[in-house]
């Protein structure tokens, strides 16, 4: 049944009814506009078209369910052949993939039976393998090292081209090295692809092939603007552009990379680019570094750069049956890694990173763009993808340059205080200037920040997984961050005049997370953060009561292996406008080993830590060995020069207090933290077994009933699984602040034990009529040693309301039978 042609008919009462093309036509005026019409639309249609007043209304609106019926049949059936085309080409890639690896099996199944018959002659054997050029030394697969004498002439250019084409096409589809699957990753029609990453070869490489829906010219384009897809790519200048007689050109090109941390220097390579159009259509664009061995063009060192190398590299696109292309890449570095201190040079070692960051980045980026045209949708806040995506670059651009700190780009270094584990610089070239334009502001005045101040520092961090202290550090900014430090931010970009914030230590305001968009794979993800609780602020700075703070994060995938985590974020304007200045602070975080971390079920709130002093050796946990990574920390401010001084005595202070938050947060979430380190109380405080002990004991004293049931001979365990709210409340802080709960009491406080010693009681009964209650039966509760009450309200950390049906209090003493603490259980409490 049909909506789209004059033959379209219906069916009344047994009775087929056709339909005029004029009267088609407008239907489907009317579908275009609103494909679900309501009765009231559908007797609309029939007065003010008098070419549909013979049609009962009951017709019109079955031919509106036809219609509907028929487009989804239609979208479904374009879906399945999209669906059947990537499988086809899937398959093809999977088949070649096949053959490849098929040769790679002969190539070592007679490489180990030479061994075996000629054990003598292991270091001599030299087998050339013409399928991929290779030739293989020693048991391990190499390039033919031996290169003909160049010179800088485009013929001689145009040789090295054609050399570095051949051994590139050996690495991308033959077996010139010794690919092995990327862990975690599993090919599939849904997946970005085939990956894998060197073994046995010289430097550090990375392969990998997948399907992208865009024609190979535009995949081509992309790819060779490498700083806008790859956030490590600080620059790329084509120095000169030669032509070839086969239709190709070539390229000299100087790139820069940006440095990922503090403690190393930056790379950048000089280099040849190869394109050129092969005899079946594909598009070939290969690279490789020029050095003095080939007597090419040269290029003078730059200072602060370390001299990298790229061996042959590049991408092999090939048309798809309908439609998109299939993409080879290969990506083979010689980093240089003795410039760096012996503790970094994994770093500049792992091919597993190498695929993280540069091979699986272009991929990643190629399937966003393709997925942007085919669904230009608006997302978060009124924005298009691509709008999202130029924001989140930006954030990554900004962060990079802060870490980088290139004189070039007006950064200088201020003097050290005499410690050298925080240095700053300050920019206040123009052009970063105009990031912080002046803007009259809504009261009159107008403030002009003249500089850029950057507070940076790197730190090694052991047994703690980047992705789990990353998600901490996103879900409990609260654990680390400063509230004036953000209101003194925020009101610089909003350009109004503002003072130097006033400490307010333990003074957190809540925090509500915005989605923005995601990426594909769900790799890397934005969101605004709205800072709330603020007002008090307001009395110091003159600014609007809402701070946002636009917020990028990456790598919170417990599950992937060798993993950089990234969490950078800069204050925005409620108008989010696209020219927003933006001067991004964060942290990234970059594994120096490729040993796994916890378990994926591993709780943020630290509960299972206490179990580790009954682990066995055995234990996943316990067996998975010492993880090491390094985390770069860059806070950004914008400030008047008259200020500078101030402003950078508190941007050293505040980064170091951050420093000492995330080593306290890492601590605590390490699982070596046996015996419970890292989860005790404050000094001068009982171990939490101790204090396990005394609480019970003091419940059984002044109630004559037994806290807990027996749970075998661990009473903290016991303590730490009761169903109802624990926690004790110290009677030395005044006002009392709690210094320990349990899971339950962690869960109705939105909390953890790192964070539960900022908790006051006063904070949890907001309402007076609470503190009111609180405050006259202290006396009581240590002169009875008890006291129930009935229910009530009270409130959580993060500011929501929580009912309990009754609560009981009680003195808790020591072994000398002196009051320590006060604990309180909450009986059947929930969220309301």
């Amino acid at each position: 049944m049909g909506g789209g042609s004059n033959n379209s008919h219906n069916m009344d009462n047994g009775k087929y009814v056709r339909y005029t093309p004029e009267q088609v036509e407008a239907l489907e005026r009317l579908y275009n506009d609103c494909p679900k019409p309501s009765s009231m639309r559908r007797q609309q249609l029939i007065r003010e078209c008098p070419i549909l007043s013979n049609i009962e209304p009951k017709q019109i609106k079955v031919w509106f369910q036809n219609r509907r019926c028929r487009e989804k049949q239609r979208k479904e059936a374009s879906r399945l052949q999209a669906v059947n085309r990537k499988l086809t080409a899937m398959n093809k890639l999977l088949m070649e993939e096949n053959d490849r690896l098929q040769k790679q099996v002969s190539h070592l199944v007679y490489e180990n039976s030479y061994f075996r018959q000629h054990p003598q002659n292991q270091g001599n054997l030299a087998t050339t393998d013409t399928s991929c050029e290779s030739v293989v030394t020693s048991g391990q697969h190499h390039l033919t090292p031996q290169h003909q004498p160049r010179d800088a002439s485009p013929a001689g250019l145009l040789s090295i081209a054609d050399e570095t084409l051949t051994e590139f096409i050996s690495k991308a589809t033959g077996t010139a090295v010794e690919w092995v699957q990327m862990p975690g990753m599993k090919p599939g029609p849904d997946s970005i692809g085939i990956v894998a990453i060197s073994h046995g070869c010289t430097g550090i490489a990375a392969r990998a092939c997948g399907l992208v829906g865009l024609d190979p010219t535009r995949v081509a384009e992309i790819l060779k603007d490498k700083p806008c897809w790859s956030r490590d790519c600080r620059s790329l200048d084509i120095v000169n552009v030669l032509s070839t007689a086969n239709g190709g050109t070539l390229e000299l090109i100087y790139m820069q990379l940006y440095a990922p941390t503090t403690l190393a220097p930056a790379r950048d390579f000089w280099m040849l680019r190869y394109t050129s159009v092969m005899e079946d259509g594909s598009l070939v664009i290969c690279e490789r570094s020029l050095n003095n061995t080939q007597n090419g063009p040269s290029m003078p060192p730059s200072p602060h750069f370390v001299r990298a190398e790229i061996l042959p590299s590049g991408y092999l696109i090939r048309p798809c049956e309908g439609g998109g292309s299939i993409l080879h890449i290969v990506d083979h570095f010689d980093l240089e890694p003795w410039s760096v201190p012996e503790v970094l040079r994994s770093l500049y070692e792992s091919s597993t990173l190498l695929a993280q960051r540069t091979t699986m980045a272009a991929l990643r980026y190629l399937r966003q763009i393709s997925q942007e045209i085919s669904q230009p949708n608006v997302t978060g806040w009124g924005r298009r993808p691509a709008a999202l995506r130029a924001l989140s670059q930006r954030l990554s651009k900004g962060f990079n340059e802060a870490v980088n700190g290139f004189s070039d780009e007006g950064w200088s270094m201020l003097e050290s205080d005499g410690i050298d584990d925080v240095t700053l610089l300050v920019n206040s070239s123009p052009t970063k200037m105009m990031l912080t334009s002046s803007l009259p502001f809504s009261n009159g005045f107008t403030s002009m920040p003249s500089a850029v101040l950057c507070a940076k520092a790197s730190m090694l961090l052991q047994n703690v997984p980047p992705s789990i202290l990353l998600r901490f550090l996103r879900e409990h900014r609260q654990e680390w961050a400063d509230n004036s430090i953000d209101a003194y931010s925020a009101a610089a970009i909003k350009a109004g005049p503002c003072s130097l914030p006033i400490p307010r230590p333990g003074s957190f305001g809540g925090q509500v997370i915005l989605p923005l968009a995601h990426t594909i794979e769900n790799e890397e993800f934005m969101e605004v953060i709205k800072l709330e609780s603020l007002g008090h602020y307001q009395e110091d700075m003159m600014m609007p009561a809402d701070i946002f703070l636009l917020q990028m994060c990456s790598g919170v995938d417990e599950n992937a292996v060798e993993s950089c985590a990234e969490l950078i974020f800069a204050p925005i304007d409620a108008s989010f406008s696209d020219d927003a200045p933006i001067i991004p602070s964060g942290f990234r975080i970059i594994p120096l080993d490729s040993k796994s971390g916890l378990s994926p079920n591993r709780t943020l709130d630290l509960a299972s830590a206490l179990d580790v002093g009954s682990r066995t050796a055995g234990d996943s946990c316990g067996s998975r060995g010492n993880t090491k990574s390094v985390m770069t920390i860059a806070f950004q401010l914008a400030f008047e020069m008259h200020m500078q001084e101030n402003v950078a005595s508190m941007a050293r202070q505040y980064v170091r207090s951050v420093i000492a938050s995330v080593q306290r947060v890492a601590l605590a979430l390490s699982p070596s933290s046996h015996q419970l380190s890292g989860l005790r109380p404050p000094p001068a405080s009982p171990e939490a077994h101790t204090l396990a002990r005394w609480i019970s004991h003091s419940y059984r004293c002044y109630l004559g009933v037994d806290l807990l049931k027996p749970h075998g001979t661990d009473i903290l365990k016991s303590l730490w699984h009761h169903p109802d709210a624990v926690m004790c409340c110290s009677l030395k802080a005044l006002p009392p602040v709690f210094t320990f709960a349990n899971q339950a009491g962690l869960d109705m406080l939105e909390t953890t034990l790192v964070a539960l010693q900022d908790i006051t009681l006063e904070k949890i009964f907001d309402n007076n009529n609470g503190k009111k209650t609180m405050c006259s039966d202290f006396p009581q509760i240590m002169q009875q040693g008890f006291m129930c009450m009935d229910g009530g309200v009270c409130m959580s950390s993060m500011g929501r309301a929580v009912t309990y049906e009754k609560a009981v209090a009680w003195k808790v003493l020591n072994d000398d039978e002196e009051p320590h603490c006060i604990c309180f259980m909450f009986l059947n409490w929930s969220f309301i």
